[in-house]
């Protein structure tokens, strides 16, 4: 089942009225978002944006030092809701995952996990894996590791440009 949501805000940031479909998983992670929040000292913290769109995440890991398993993951994200229901899945794809099988978070896995999102709201997905990325690599810097296939995150944050919808 799918579900109607008229949205305010076109890709131009104007408000001219569109309609999308989203899915009941969507709509629950968007409206009840799991792992809301912040890591104290967290292990790693990634920050990514689309400073087109106005969506910001920051994911925060705690990871075990010698397993390197994903005790805790966190986030906060600025934006529409598809970019919440994405932050949201992320968080709850990469716990209790090690380093290693987080890597293999793609945001099509993502996606999938939310029963799809409206082609013009997949961004959100390719932030989330960013994020998750972005946030591995911050560990890595922090504990002189090198983690396979982690390249260093590029970012299109640009401070003031932040035109957000949603705050969590």
């Amino acid at each position: 089942m799918k579900i109607l949501l008229k949205s305010r805000k076109n890709n131009k940031n104007t408000c001219q009225e569109e309609k999308i479909m989203y899915s009941e998983k969507v709509m629950d992670h968007f409206q009840h978002p799991r792992n809301v929040g912040e890591i104290e000292n967290a292990s790693g913290v990634g920050t990514v944006g689309n400073a087109k769109c106005g969506d910001i995440m920051r994911i925060f890991l705690d990871i075990d030092d010698e397993t390197h398993i994903i005790k805790d993951c966190k986030f906060k994200t600025f934006g529409c809701g598809a970019a919440v229901a994405t932050s949201s899945m992320a968080t709850e794809l990469v716990m209790g995952k090690t380093i290693e099988e987080a890597m293999e978070v793609t945001n099509k896995a993502v996606m999938e996990a939310l029963d799809g999102l409206p082609p013009v709201k997949i961004h959100c997905s390719l932030l989330a894996e960013e994020a998750i990325h972005a946030a591995l690599w911050d560990y890595a810097e922090k504990h002189h590791i090198k983690i396979e296939g982690l390249s260093k995150p590029k970012s299109d944050i640009h401070e003031g440009e932040e035109d957000t919808e949603e705050e969590y």
